[in-house]
């Protein structure tokens, strides 16, 4: 098959790639610096010109919820416009377990404004809501660390490998569409803040760590909130095997 990657730059669109090309397809890469922009569709078109399937792996940039909305809006509309011109027969979005449960977060508002348009659109659709990736503790530490010290949610996660999350969105590309998939997630529940913690400590770096629910997420995310439903596809790999390819 042709299929076009949209993200395909990040790390689950480069992940899901190399998936999808070791399986043999031909995959059109669909980025921003390679030459296709999609909130104003610039080279889209050509993009997309005989591709039977798009996977969908963009993220929006960091902002307000206004930004977020319009961000996910416009790039998901182009998409969307341009797959029906050129006959897609099948969207594939990667989107987030418990999307609905979250009301307060910007981000958590863009996604969903991106299901609603791919739902209500043109071509025939596969949602994959995942729950976070392994990665994620270390990337949320990332954005408050300051002097060696970091704030982070004590959030309850079930997170999945990227590696894993790639391979499940090439093997549902290739299928027929589904409608809303069941969540994807890894196979156990972690603290976000020891997650953190080991994962610096698998690279070599000291950071002090403040659980808080004043700074980047609050108390709409505690508890079982970003668990994954009770019909979930669990993934195979677990945060330890994942740390121990970290070190």
């Amino acid at each position: 098959m042709r299929i076009a990657v949209a993200g395909a730059t990040g790390n689950i669109g480069a992940l899901t790639v190399a998936a999808l090309e070791r399986a043999g397809h031909r995959v059109v890469r669909i980025s921003r610096s390679l030459g296709v922009d999609l909130v104003t569709g610039a080279g889209l078109d050509a993009a997309l010109a005989g591709v039977e399937a798009v996977v969908d792996v963009t993220n929006g940039p960091a902002g307000d919820r206004d930004e977020a909305v319009a961000y996910f809006g416009a790039a998901t509309g182009n998409l969307l416009a341009a797959g029906r011109r050129a006959g897609v027969r099948h969207h594939v979005l990667l989107s987030i377990a418990g999307l609905h449960r979250v009301e307060g977060n910007a981000h958590y508002a863009g996604k969903r404004e991106q299901e609603r348009l791919v739902s209500d659109g043109p071509v025939p659709w596969t949602i994959v809501p995942a729950t976070q990736f392994h990665d994620f503790a270390e990337m949320v530490a990332g954005w408050t660390e300051r002097d060696g010290a970091a704030t982070i949610a004590p959030l309850l996660v079930q997170p999945i490998a990227p590696e894993d999350v790639a391979a499940v969105l090439a093997e549902i590309a290739t299928g027929e569409p589904q409608g809303r998939h069941r969540d994807v997630a890894g196979p156990e529940t972690q603290d976000l803040v020891d997650m953190a913690r080991r994962t610096h400590a698998a690279r070599g770096r000291v950071v002090r760590l403040v659980p808080t629910w004043s700074s980047l997420f609050d108390v709409s995310m505690a508890g079982e909130v970003l668990l994954p439903g009770s019909d979930a596809r669990l993934a195979p790999t677990t945060f330890d095997e994942w740390l121990s390819r970290q070190a």
